[in-house]
């Protein structure tokens, strides 16, 4: 399409710019037209005088006829100005209405992608470069998908199997609409091979002013990433954006609602979504043993959590009562890189959909506050459910784990390690927590309740520039 990413935020900038502007100058127009007024009531004074200069009234009367058609050009733009500004705010109004009240697919479509201005047909079929009337696409759910050109190497990476499982899926078309700063031969390329694989808005179509606004202020997109909004057969959205779930899970979280969010975090835990890229067999481990993940900058600290551990695990008494413990160190840069940004992602997927505090979003508070103070850390769990986080607490409990095994002849596992692990705790493991919440992605909560203690958080507001697009907030 004609208009890139930035050019619509820029658009929409200077229309407000505009507009204030006009006020400042409709001011500027009174005080014009008070001085004029006065100008010629002076005028009319001076003639009633038998000695006025002639001349000088005949240039006071000059100006002032001047002033009055420039007053007059000038409001005439004010007010088609005025006109136009409220014809796109009712256009805005009504667009908004119908996201908040859907009650057709192709209705909620219709009024996204059509411009009464441009006659010429949004939808292209990328397959076959012809054109798809939107009614099509009636008893359809879709994936509208939004981004900027070129897209990066790991996002097309996971959107591939995206792409590859809604076109086996006859109930689900997804449509690209693509936002270039500026089209290029390389560029148009590219958008012919990813766009044949979906519905696709024409380069050379231009969206109502009403749809970019919308994008920006409701959706939130920025032009290096991805975002992919999900709409039902009634046009309801039932994801705002479904790619920080692709991130996470890939096609397993297809179709991105709400459910199968639920469904996957009920059957795998928050380390089953994260993790399993750590080590292959994380996934069957899950189902019924145990788990160990820890990592941190201190290599030192991994080797003795990963040799503590490993005597844990042999110990006659753990073997004998039939206590099945893995452990997963994360030491790789990559892979801890991967895992951080999966942990991201998750908080929030689920942040977007709302504001309450949950367990999840609670034990992702504390994991990132031992990273924000770059401390190491572990975390204990068996199938879904986290049994604890903490860092140099949970070495301690393993290294003096002949202090508590004797408790194992009475307890389970769990509450023999939580028991302990409260009697020792290291004042060292109570650090502040954080969480930072990306402002553009994410509902925010009025209060947070820190994961630790469970009191309410205190609130900052910050501002951060990496000097570059698309920086990490975690």
């Amino acid at each position: 399409m004609a208009l890139a990413s930035n050019s619509i935020s820029t658009a929409e900038e200077e229309r407000f710019r505009i507009f204030e502007t006009s006020y400042e100058t409709v001011d500027d127009l009174k005080k014009v037209i008070k001085a004029r007024v006065e100008v010629i009531k002076c005028v009319i004074d001076l003639t009633k005088l038998s000695n006025y200069a002639k001349k000088d009234v005949a240039v006071a009367v000059y100006w002032a006829i001047e002033t009055i058609v420039a007053s007059t050009t000038q409001l005439c733009h004010l007010i088609i100005d005025e006109v136009w500004f409220n014809a796109e705010e009712e256009d805005y109004r009504k667009l908004k209405e119908i996201l908040n009240t859907p009650k057709d697919l192709v209705e909620v479509l219709e009024k996204i992608l059509i411009d009464p201005t441009n006659k010429m047909p949004p939808l292209i079929d990328g397959s076959t470069e012809t054109t798809v009337e939107i009614n099509s696409l009636k008893g359809k759910s879709v994936f509208l998908f939004i981004s900027g050109l070129p897209i990066s190497s790991d996002d097309n990476s996971i959107l591939k199997p995206f792409l590859d499982k809604t076109g086996k899926e006859d109930q689900y078309r997804i449509i690209w609409i693509p936002f270039v700063k500026q089209w290029t031969e390389d560029l148009k390329k590219k958008f012919k091979t990813l766009g044949s694989k979906m519905l696709n808005v024409a380069m050379d179509y231009s969206l109502p002013i009403s749809t970019h606004r919308y994008i920006n202020q409701k959706w939130n997109f920025k032009f290096n990433e991805p975002l992919i909004v999900a709409f039902n057969q009634q046009g309801k959205v039932e994801c705002k954006n479904a790619i920080h779930m692709i991130r996470v899970c890939g096609v397993e979280a297809f179709p991105f609602t709400r459910a199968r969010e639920e469904t996957l975090l009920m059957e795998k835990g928050l380390i089953g979504v994260t993790a399993t890229h750590v080590v292959s067999q994380t996934e069957n481990w899950i189902k019924e043993n145990y788990i160990f993940l820890y990592g941190g900058q201190d290599n030192e600290w991994i080797q003795n959590f990963t040799k503590s551990a490993k005597i844990l695990v042999d110990d006659p008494m753990i073997k004998e009562k039939g206590i099945s413990i893995e452990s997963v160190p994360i030491e790789d840069d990559n892979i801890l890189k991967r895992f951080w940004n999966k942990i991201k992602n998750l908080f929030t997927s689920r942040a977007q959909r709302e504001t309450k505090m949950d367990s999840v979003k609670l034990h992702i508070e504390k994991l990132i506050s031992y990273k924000k103070k770059k401390k190491e850390w572990a975390v204990l769990s068996q199938g879904s459910s986290i049994i604890v986080i903490s860092g140099k607490t949970m070495l301690k409990v393993l290294v003096e784990f002949g202090s508590w095994k004797q408790s194992l002849k009475e307890k389970d596992f769990q509450s023999a390690f939580i028991e302990y692990h409260n009697k020792v705790f290291v004042p060292d493991d109570q650090i502040c927590h954080h969480m930072k919440i990306p402002y553009n992605t994410a509902k925010i909560p009025e209060t947070m309740e820190c994961s630790h203690c469970h009191r309410i958080m205190d609130t900052y507001i910050s501002f951060k520039c990496c000097h570059k697009d698309g920086a990490s907030w975690a």
